[in-house]
């Protein structure tokens, strides 16, 4: 038995391993009929990366979901969680989660993050003036700011690297809270949401309020109570930077409406919406974020129009999808960053 858990231990971290060298985002162990797959996501594609019998597939799941303090007899529901480990003298971040499939067996999936990694958001923008207007943005002492986009877009990295410049450069107190914490920052406090203890995004939220930050990070607004509670956090003196989901800039407008935010409230709190996707930089590996801000005299008007009942489009050449064409380039939703 002991000699079976040491092997699956061996494999299970030569898997990481050869996920990292692979430069991957995800490591994927699919269930079929027969075995499992294994397949690295790369830049937004998946590359399969051999199989595993079921025996083996079984126990490596097991052993991932006991590094990240889940429950391993549990099968029949989701679940997430994270652990870190050293990999090739650095300190990465695995991000776990798990899904019941029809053939018995949980899929799995793994982030795979470099830990204390923050980047400028110069560094992360494809245009100078747009990374101006974000720290611009973040100058605020107050107000809500959110960002959209695909899964894999970034949005994570591109908060980080605000509310690092807002801790270190403009020394601000700043609290997280995360679901889970993605990447450790050594100079955030950063809570993880964990439903089991109690702490909600909405509970958590409030208890931060609490702890008199300046700046707070929400990892993800996705309820009607968690919306409320940022928005009256940004009335209140605080700066508040979280994501969304919505496919542009102005339909996040509507999604917050969706979630119960009147218009007066939006128009009081909201300071800017940046939509965001990847594209490939010339022939290098190297991303590239371009950001679809909506803010200033663009958010006055699109406020104004929905008040009015009718849909805002903003100028055609801010918007991401005339970015991406102006560039020449294809676009690209996986970050080499996050």
């Amino acid at each position: 038995m002991m000699e079976i858990e040491s092997v699956v231990e061996s494999k299970s971290e030569q898997l990481l391993l050869k996920a990292l060298h692979f430069g991957a985002s995800d490591l994927h162990l699919v269930p079929t009929k027969e075995k499992f797959l294994i397949h690295f996501r790369k830049y937004g594609k998946l590359f399969p990366a051999g199989d595993l019998p079921f025996e083996i597939g079984d126990r490596m799941i097991s052993f991932f979901k006991f590094l990240s303090s889940l429950d391993i007899g549990e099968k029949r529901k989701p679940q997430s969680g994270s652990f870190h480990k050293e990999f090739l003298q650095k300190i990465y971040a695995f991000r776990v989660s798990t899904l019941p499939s029809v053939f018995q067996r949980e899929s799995l999936v793994i982030r795979l993050m470099l830990q204390n990694s923050s980047y400028p958001i110069s560094s992360l923008c494809y245009h100078p003036k747009k990374a101006e207007k974000l720290l611009n943005l973040v100058h605020s002492r107050q107000g809500l700011l959110l960002f959209c986009g695909a899964t894999g877009s970034g949005k994570t990295t591109s908060l980080y690297s605000l509310v690092n410049y807002c801790s270190e450069t403009l020394a601000r107190h700043v609290i997280s809270l995360e679901d889970p914490v993605e990447s450790s920052q050594s100079h955030l406090l950063q809570i993880q949401v964990n439903e089991r203890a109690g702490i909600t995004y909405a509970a958590g939220l409030r208890a931060i309020l609490r702890h008199s930050p300046d700046v707070i990070m929400i990892g993800e607004i996705r309820d009607r109570e968690t919306a409320n509670i940022a928005i009256e956090a940004a009335l209140t003196g605080h700066l508040v930077l979280s994501t969304i989901h919505a496919k542009d800039s102005v339909n996040c407008l509507y999604r917050l409406m969706d979630l119960g935010i009147s218009i007066e409230e939006i128009r009081q709190a909201l300071i800017g919406i940046a939509a965001q996707c990847l594209i490939e930089v010339g022939q290098s590996e190297e991303r590239k974020a371009i950001y679809e801000i909506l803010s200033d005299l663009y958010l006055y008007e699109a406020l104004a129009t929905a008040m009015g009942g009718q849909e805002y489009k903003l100028p055609l050449q801010e918007t991401l999808q005339f970015q991406v064409q102006a560039v020449g380039v294809n676009k690209s939703h996986v970050s080499t960053t996050s």
